[in-house]
């Protein structure tokens, strides 16, 4: 049997003059309907307690209330591959977090089954599921230095000293930190420390790594860097990523699959692409994306000369014909329907829906338009690299503009059940 500070992999590679680690064993993950419950305090447990006819006390929050307990995480049922980056993003609140700390075994799994790989690990101590977590706020021990925080991990273990030297030297060297080694993290940027972090996780070399929001604490620009950061580690270290964020760009650049989490529940699984492109409800069609999705309330979806078509106000649209295809494969009737654009994807014109423009923000290549248009708000971001400044300045408070888009980029929800007609 291997000692505990020995690893599974194979021989470092060099590629483009950079050490690259390749692993032999497989580092799937499959959360099989995994599900938390918090039980009720003492406190709790007597609130809940009511004498006959009595009103139940409202509801504070959305989550699901059972007689066990506040269900933080419902029905979680997921295959990550080897190698993959997955991404679970949602509202503050929604269960992200939670699920990821059911994975490290620092939460308790109150249903269903965690595997990594073909292990079953419910009941497997963290130290013993070959997982790294670099969390949100650094945890760097502020009297060593880089080198003996990034050792640390192996120290305990009590691995030889030239493997802990080579293994620290290795990821520094991917990380770029080498000249940092010798220093306190007092004496390092936000960036660097978080740098140090991610270090002192992938030296163990870990089947899994967890990263629990960890460029929260990051200003904009450093936040971007970071992005770039961790898209090159991880072509380098080869492991499989689990990330939890609120923020959907991060989500989107990162991520090879996302999950969207809401009250606990997984809205939709699926490529950063899929989920733009083909929402399953109106919860992640307003998360995703920036400015957020327009909702048309208002609108109606019809069929002329058995061609489906959407109306609004003067309006008519006809849909593409892979719209066409997937609603007739659906069976969908004419019905009222919430219509989503994008306002990316609403342009200009001299015929169509009117509007006034109540503000304009000038973002460099675009113009983010917030116009008042039946009765309500509409964003749409209007490109002005074509544009003359006296057209840019036409595009001010108080001025008319009228506006359309074409039937590929409309998005049609139910009004019952708020899910795409599209399936």
């Amino acid at each position: 049997m291997l000692p505990e500070y020995c690893f599974p992999v194979s021989e470092n590679a060099c590629e483009n003059g950079r050490c690259v680690r390749r692993r032999n064993s497989m580092a799937s993950v499959t959360l099989k309907n995994v599900k938390k419950i918090y039980p009720f305090n003492g406190d709790d447990a007597k609130k809940k307690k009511k004498k006959k006819g009595e009103e139940a006390p409202e509801k504070k929050v959305n989550l699901q209330i059972t007689d066990k307990g506040v269900v933080a995480v419902q029905e979680f049922s997921v295959d990550i591959k080897d190698k993959e980056f997955i991404v679970l993003v949602g509202p503050s609140g929604c269960g992200k977090s939670t699920t990821l700390r059911m994975i490290a075994g620092l939460e308790e799994i109150s249903e269903g089954e965690l595997y990594i790989g073909d292990r079953l690990v419910n009941d497997v101590a963290p130290k013993d599921r070959d997982i790294a977590m670099v969390f949100q706020n650094y945890a760097l021990y502020p009297h060593m230095t880089v080198y003996e925080n990034m050792a640390f991990a192996l120290k305990l273990r009590h691995a030889p000293k030239d493997e802990i030297d080579k293994k620290v030297k290795e990821a520094a060297e991917i990380l770029d930190i080498t000249q940092y080694l010798g220093r306190k993290p007092k004496a390092l940027s936000g960036g660097q420390r978080q740098r140090v972090a991610i270090g002192r996780a992938i030296v163990r070399n870990p089947q899994v790594m967890l990263m629990d929001e960890p460029l929260s604490n990051l200003d904009a620009k450093l936040r971007n860097q970071m992005r770039a950061e961790i898209i090159k580690m991880r072509e380098t270290i080869n492991t499989t990523f689990i990330y939890v964020t609120h923020d959907q760009t991060e989500a989107m650049t990162l991520g090879d699959r996302i999950v969207i989490m809401k009250d606990g529940e997984v809205q939709q699984i699926g490529t950063p692409q899929e989920v733009f492109n083909h929402p399953h409800n109106l919860f992640v069609a307003t998360f995703i994306g920036t400015p957020q999705m327009n909702l048309f309330e208002n609108a109606k979806l019809v069929k002329e000369n058995g061609k489906y078509a959407v109306k609004l106000d003067c309006l008519t649209v006809p849909l593409s014909q892979e719209k066409q295809d997937r609603l007739a494969a659906n069976n969908v009737p004419e019905q009222d329907v919430v219509l989503g654009v994008r306002p990316e994807h609403i342009t200009l014109a001299d015929e169509g829906i009117t509007g006034t423009v109540d503000v304009s923000e000038l973002m460099g290549s675009s113009v983010h338009l917030h116009v008042t248009s039946m009765g309500r708000d509409v964003v749409m971001v209007v490109s002005t690299m074509n544009m003359t400044t006296a057209e840019v300045s036409a595009l001010s408070h108080g001025n008319t503009v009228k506006y359309n888009f074409p039937g590929h980029v409309c998005h049609l929800f139910s009004k019952e059940t708020g899910l795409n007609l599209e399936g």
